[in-house]
């Protein structure tokens, strides 16, 4: 089932490193625009999963967590929170041991069925007049009728130095292995190299931030001008 566009939706899919999520939530806020990051319910989940004591390479016990399993993710660019149930997991969910089993929890038909309906509920009930929806197929499947859909790239080299740049000490060193592992197991689920049908490459391998975050903004600006102030 197509899901309904409402309010003005910009799509963005890249690869672990490329810069999506800071790009895009600085997109966001520029533009007065809700930021959806749904690599959070994905992290939250894996959280979840591992705090209920339940075996995450066993697809049956990672589904018997979804029920009950009350993720509450914030729109708002200028501080998000992410939330199961009454438990703040904001800081939680970025801890190296849960980045480490996120895929095992995302590769799970039932987990991504589930989480889409979350998200496209998210979009619609954003009450800013846009939000970016950034993460793994979210120009395909999650808002494949989005007005404006990007593939956010770079070179591996460069998100290898980018992830790097964000971890210290032996995490910092571990980068490139960490690195290959996510885009190995992802693409056993999505393919976020290639730009489908309709969606607008921008490779940000030469570019920095500010130059990247720009050239988003171009892309949506040419796209919908009437929707960017």
């Amino acid at each position: 089932m197509a899901n309904p566009v409402i309010p003005f939706v910009v799509a963005v899919d890249g690869p672990a490193g490329s810069g999506k999520s800071s790009v895009s939530k600085e997109v966001a806020r520029r533009l007065g625009f809700g930021f959806l990051d749904t690599g959070a319910a994905y992290r939250a989940l894996a959280w979840h999963a591992d705090a209920s004591g339940v075996d995450t390479d066993d697809a049956a016990s990672v589904i018997s967590t979804l029920d009950g399993f009350d993720v509450r993710v914030g729109t708002d660019p200028t501080g998000y929170a992410v939330h199961v149930g009454d438990v703040d997991v904001t800081m939680a969910i970025r801890d190296p041991a849960i980045s480490a089993i996120v895929s095992r929890v995302a590769r799970v038909p039932e987990v991504r069925r589930h989480l889409i309906e979350v998200f496209r509920g998210l979009m619609a009930a954003e009450r800013r007049p846009g939000i970016v929806v950034e993460g793994r197929d979210i120009t395909t499947v999650v808002a494949p009728d989005a007005p404006v859909r990007i593939l956010l790239t770079a070179s591996e080299e460069v998100r290898i130095a980018r992830r790097s740049a964000e971890l210290v000490g032996d995490q910092a060193l571990a980068a490139g292995e960490q690195l290959h592992r996510r885009d190995a197991a992802d693409s056993k689920v999505v393919d976020f190299m290639t730009a489908a049908e309709g969606v607008t490459t921008v490779d940000s391998t030469e570019l920095d931030f500010d130059q990247t975050v720009e050239a988003v903004v171009g892309v949506i600006r040419a796209a919908q001008p009437e929707a960017v102030r």
